[in-house]
């Protein structure tokens, strides 16, 4: 699993750390829903229109490019609702988003009515909603992404629109249905697309500091166990649906309380604070440890069989036995050792509950045979590997 350092002022560029992305996930599900729904809610206006004055070429524009929208929209819905959401996608749906506004715009320069692309009042707002949307992806970069595209945008429309023609000749556009072209109120509109999306960064980054906070173990810096409740009932479902294989495990610190009465608590802090980040350093970013309670942390292990898994967990264990403890003042080198129990999905249940309690059995297995060991599915204790003479063991 990825560090997760804390949100920082010079952190707004920064990926958003593994707390947020099932957050973002979600929340691209509930922008595509919202999508869909608001684009059929805009259609009514330019069929409204069209009804109201059939002979303009202008509203026939609206209706087909809030139909391609509305298309559009229930695509993205449908790829969503399919899991096939990844990273990328909230920066490819956020640039459609504010491109389509744009688009629609253009469209009227190309039908020789610049003062509706500049002047729009219905279809520039649009902008707001597609940059609002952003915060929903829990992801600052995307924020300022499509804040910097719709300006960037706008801009150019603005620009073609006013070097392309005499938008304030009376003689030619009298009476001015749209309103005359002004290089303030144009101005204004750009510089309100910028704070929308300073705005909306700003949100996303409160938000993900507090999300962090709230789902992060203070002392290990790894998620606490509300957060493993949720993803791990996540990652079950999602092995069963796909018949994708998962292995868990729960691993133990051994004799942590006879450590901190040897060492003090002090050295108990840094002695968990060692070994979440032993175990973290150990696995892939897809794969979940969390601090479970006390001296005890769970991993979960997407697509992994039994076999990989015993391998991962034996190798974690080696790596902790064989890692020194830094102690102020203690002159002798301290190690720590830990005991695991492994479960897998399927053979040993098809639910959360089920796997924690398989693995607690074979944890207390381990516990039972000496602990310092790995106890998978085969219910037999692996063997301790040789050491050789290193650092005494407060185990």
């Amino acid at each position: 699993m990825a560090d997760t350092s804390a949100h920082g002022p010079f952190g707004i560029w920064q990926a958003p750390d593994p707390f947020l992305l099932d957050a973002g996930a979600s929340g691209e599900l509930l922008v595509a829903r919202i999508r869909l729904l608001l684009t059929l809610i805009i259609l009514a206006i330019p069929v409204q229109s069209l009804l109201s004055e059939p002979g303009l070429r202008e509203h026939f524009v609206g209706v087909a490019a809030t139909l391609g929208a509305v298309a559009f929209a229930a695509f993205l819905l449908w790829l969503v609702r399919r899991e096939l959401y990844r990273p990328w996608l909230g920066f490819l749906t956020s640039s459609v988003d504010v491109t389509i506004v744009s688009a629609t715009l253009a469209a009227y320069l190309l039908l020789g009515e610049p003062h509706i692309a500049v002047n729009s009042r219905v279809v520039y707002q649009a902008y707001f909603i597609a940059l609002g949307a952003t915060c929903l992806r829990y992801d600052t970069r995307i924020c300022l992404m499509a804040a910097g595209l719709a300006v960037v945008q706008y801009a150019a429309i603005v620009v073609a629109a006013a070097t392309g023609w005499e938008l304030n000749d009376a003689a030619q556009w009298a009476p001015f249905r749209y309103g005359m072209f002004s290089w303030a109120d144009q101005l204004s509109r750009v510089i309100m697309l910028g704070v929308a999306g300073v705005l909306s960064t700003a949100v996303v980054w409160r938000i993900a500091r507090l999300r962090h906070l709230s789902v992060m173990d203070r002392l290990t810096g790894l998620p606490n166990r509300g957060y493993l409740d949720a993803r791990f009932g996540a990652e079950v479902a999602r092995a069963l649906r796909h018949g994708r294989p998962l292995a868990m495990a729960m691993v133990d610190v051994d004799h942590f309380k006879r450590f901190n009465d040897s060492f003090g608590h002090a050295a108990g802090d840094v002695g968990l604070k060692v070994v979440a980040g032993t175990i973290r350093r150990a696995l892939r970013a897809s794969d979940i440890v969390a601090r479970y309670g006390g001296e005890e942390f769970v991993v979960v292990l997407p697509e992994t069989g039994v076999e990989a898994a015993m391998e991962k967990l034996e190798a974690i264990r080696l790596a902790i036995a064989n890692t020194i403890i830094p102690i102020p003042r203690q002159t002798t080198a301290v190690t720590l050792t830990v005991s695991a129990g492994v479960a897998v999905l399927g053979a040993d249940g098809e639910d959360v509950h089920a796997l924690l309690d398989r693995a607690d059995e074979r944890l207390f297995q381990a516990k039972k045979a000496g602990r310092n060991r790995v106890v998978g599915p085969d219910d037999s204790p692996t063997p301790v590997g040789v050491l050789g003479r290193g650092p005494r063991s407060a185990a």
